[in-house]
C-alpha cells in the first residue's frame, strides 16, 4: 500500500470511525513528533544563534558568568 492510500485510510478512520480513547491513543504515539514539528526553528533564529556562537567563540568578546549575568539583573531591576 502506498504511503498516500495510507494517509487516506487514516484520516478517514480518525474522522469517520474512531472513538475519543483510540484518537487520544493514537495521539499519544505521535504527540512527540508533532510538538517537535510545530516547534522547528525559522531561518532568522538559526542565523540569530549563528551569529551568538560565532561570539560566543571570539576569544576578544566579553564574557559573563551567570553570577555577573544575575547581578546585574538584580541591579537593573532595582534601579527602576
Amino acid at each position: 500500500m502506498k504511503t498516500e492510500e495510507i494517509r487516506e485510510k487514516l484520516v478517514h478512520y480518525l474522522q469517520e470511525v474512531a472513538d475519543d480513547e483510540k484518537v487520544k491513543a493514537i495521539y499519544t504515539i505521535v504527540e512527540d513528533d508533532i510538538n517537535t514539528q510545530e516547534n522547528e526553528w525559522d531561518e532568522l533564529m538559526l542565523q540569530e544563534l549563528k551569529k551568538r556562537t560565532k561570539l560566543f567563540e571570539d576569544p576578544s568578546s566579553k564574557k559573563y558568568t551567570w553570577e555577573e549575568a544575575k547581578q546585574a539583573a538584580i541591579e537593573k531591576v532595582k534601579g527602576r
